[in-house]
């Protein structure tokens, strides 16, 4: 058995990007049965509060609340990183090593220019990551072998998107929000003490907006809290009596 295999893979470019996105999917998952792991592109280095190594921990318990099977950080640069081939074979390694069922990365449009960027890296990256004539190594300099995820979710992050999917996730709801609150640089804390300056998402009120959204997803499947998600292609079902 590979030790590294995961059902699901979150590929996002912010620590603190899945847990806001789909914390509650995951849990949901890990609760299954499911191997779910993240894999953040940047270390959030530009983020006006905490530094790369606050949120290096704080990503750290936000996994352990999570049930992760695995968390790395590729270390690419925070606002800068670019859609390429460099960044592009930095992701393929990941999505070769981890060779997941389903992919869920970054909104394709949103408020913070990184988010755009990543789902573009990641889409084209899982094409590219089952192309056998793209040559990649893994950690022990062994060839990796080509892998295309079957699936490739984006998440719905501060633009309102009309999901295609949604995800009920009200018996995670709790575990989420403390995923989340794990990022006390970046949340609203009582607990974090520090003279930085408040930022759109360290307002007490921005937990409110999360949960909000989260119920307005949820109205439409009859379920308290949902996330959603949407897809560049057409979703297809064998059965529609398991659809909600």
């Amino acid at each position: 058995m590979d030790k590294n295999k995961l059902d699901l893979l979150v590929i996002a470019v912010h620590p603190d990007d899945a847990e806001l996105g789909c914390g509650g999917t995951i849990i949901k998952h890990v609760q299954m049965g499911k191997r779910v792991g993240v894999v953040d592109l940047t270390r959030g280095e530009l983020g006006t509060r905490g530094t790369a190594e606050s949120r290096d921990v704080e990503a750290a318990n936000a996994a352990e609340i999570l049930g992760l099977s695995a968390r790395e950080n590729l270390g690419l640069r925070d606002g800068f990183f670019r859609n390429d081939e460099i960044s592009q074979l930095v992701v393929i390694r990941a999505i070769r090593k981890y060779r997941p069922d389903i992919v869920i990365s970054n909104a394709l449009v949103d408020r913070h220019p990184d988010h755009g960027r990543a789902g573009d890296l990641v889409n084209d990256s899982v094409f590219l990551a089952g192309l056998r004539k793209i040559e990649t190594h893994s950690d022990e300099h062994a060839p990796q072998v080509p892998h295309r995820p079957r699936l490739l979710l984006q998440l719905i992050q501060d633009y309102y998107i009309k999901p295609d999917i949604a995800v009920d996730v009200t018996a995670c709801w709790n575990d989420k929000i403390r995923a989340i609150k794990a990022y006390r640089s970046q949340f609203h804390s009582d607990a974090y003490e520090s003279d930085e300056p408040e930022t759109y998402i360290s307002k007490p009120d921005f937990l409110e907006y999360i949960e909000g959204r989260a119920r307005e997803y949820g109205k439409y499947i009859g379920a308290k809290y949902a996330e959603g998600f949407t897809c560049r292609r057409l979703l297809g079902v064998d059965d529609l009596f398991v659809l909600k």
